[in-house]
């Protein structure tokens, strides 16, 4: 009999946490878990769930609006914000209920509290003492709050899924997807919408051309870009809050929105007490088993700097539980260099692979096919979007590095190329495959001609 109440105890009921706990209950081992706000973590709760669903109310604004030039005569319609959150709030509800079921089903006990080290074995769980032979920290992230006067006046995105009315005019600070696909969101809603970011143009690390592209087709909505620019202070003023910024203006606003990145949820483990290294953000440092310096204390997704994002959270969480408990060693089979990526933006982007800028860093010699276009929906509806598609590929063993996707539908069409990504794709497999006609994907499969560099984007 083990001299543990439990072999596996997991802190954290996200995504990765789930996984994890679920797979190595259906290993045999006996597993616990606790949660002490909602279950399904970031991603259910206040991120790529509730995200999503405000964006498709961002498209239908705009989509009333493409109508008119299909014959469809639409009157003016109105947005109801309320009813939007109401119906996500149902939603998410739905979620938190299945998450819990999974972890019952399978026979993991359920803590719907929080919980922190006493030591490594030990851990305080509510009001109870639980130890566990191997532990996993999956408590995620959360969004970082700005240091400047009148911080107390700005939001963070964890508030604005609960706002109880529409935040009408909003600032937002920050250049990373938050910031940007929050910006399709409150745009398509009716909201007048401005971006304030301190670097030379938003979205760092994704490829120039999508960045570049992405700015263009901003501007042309009527959202107004700073680029090169920070926010000193907010101050509020006859009922109305005011940016200032180092650029010496005065922009008003109803709201101010920060997205400026993203803290590990570390600071009421008592980490300290084990002795768990952190890096100096304070992300749990981890092997490529994800195990920390304490041999049996492990880590996965947000709460670690592997990439931060749901997809990678659960197969870590997976991969972790199956060689901890399954029968045969495994191998993490994630390569972190082929993650695909979507940024619901206006429009939006679907992304694997190397940029084009990184590939040269790296050493490769490229050969780069690039096309911009007006997708066919937008013939009739009149809407000056363009799409764009670019393929970075290693001109020695044409290989497939990178492909990049600004346009509606950008994320759908992305997933199937990156099973052919992973698998290995060359330039030649994309030139042997037939085009599905009419769709704008197959672009993809009828660029033929090379072309000169991309411009870079800084």
């Amino acid at each position: 009999m083990s001299e543990y109440d439990f072999d596996y105890f997991v802190i954290g009921g996200g995504s990765g946490g789930v996984r994890s706990a679920r797979i190595a209950a259906q290993h045999g081992a006996k597993v616990g878990i606790a949660e002490g706000v909602d279950w399904g973590g970031t991603c259910v709760n206040v991120g790529c769930v509730p995200k999503k669903l405000m964006s498709y109310a961002a498209d239908f604004g705009m989509g009333f609006e493409d109508a008119k030039g299909y014959g469809w005569d639409i009157q003016k319609p109105s947005f109801d914000w309320n009813t939007l959150i109401e119906n996500k709030d149902k939603e998410i509800n739905r979620l938190n209920c299945i998450y819990e079921k999974i972890l019952q089903k399978n026979d993991v006990t359920i803590y719907s509290e929080f919980a922190k080290f006493i030591d490594e074995h030990t851990l305080q769980v509510g009001d109870q003492k639980i130890t566990a032979d191997k532990i996993l920290i999956a408590t995620g992230g959360t969004p970082r709050k700005p240091d400047m006067p009148g911080h107390e006046h700005t939001i963070i995105s964890d508030e604005v899924f609960h706002l109880k009315d529409n935040p009408g005019k909003t600032i937002l600070i920050g250049g990373g997807y938050i910031s940007v696909e929050f910006a399709h969101i409150l745009h398509g809603i009716g909201c007048e919408v401005e971006i304030i970011y301190r670097g030379s143009m938003f979205l760092r690390g994704f490829d120039d051309c999508l960045r570049l592209d992405l700015a263009e087709e901003m501007k042309k909505l009527g959202i107004k870009l700073h680029f090169n620019c920070d926010v000193k202070s907010v101050t509020k003023n006859n009922g109305k809050l005011v940016v200032h910024t180092t650029h010496n203006t005065e922009i008003e606003c109803d709201t101010v929105f920060s997205s400026i990145g993203r803290v590990p949820n570390t600071d009421n483990l008592n980490l300290d007490k084990v002795g768990v290294k952190t890096d100096k953000q304070g992300f749990i440092d981890v092997n490529n088993s994800f195990q920390t310096n304490v041999s049996n204390i492990y880590a996965v997704g947000d709460v670690t700097n592997t990439p931060h994002l749901t997809p990678v959270a659960i197969v870590e969480g997976h991969y972790l539980a199956d060689t901890l408990f399954g029968s045969k060693p495994t191998t993490n089979p994630l390569d972190y260099t082929k993650i695909p990526t979507a940024v619901f933006s206006t429009p939006p982007i679907g992304t694997i692979g190397l940029s084009e800028s990184d590939a040269r860093e790296k050493g490769y010699e490229l050969s780069i096919f690039r096309t911009n276009f007006t997708p066919m929906i937008h013939q009739l509806s009149g809407r000056d979007e363009k799409t764009m598609m670019k393929i970075v590929v290693d001109k020695k063993t044409d290989k497939v590095l990178g492909l990049h996707i600004l346009g509606k539908d950008a994320p759908e069409m992305l997933q199937g190329f990156a099973v052919a990504i992973q698998a290995g794709v060359t330039k030649e497999d994309f030139d042997k495959t037939l085009a599905i006609h009419p769709t704008s994907a197959e672009e993809l499969v009828t660029l033929y001609q090379p072309v000169v560099p991309a411009e870079t984007a800084n």
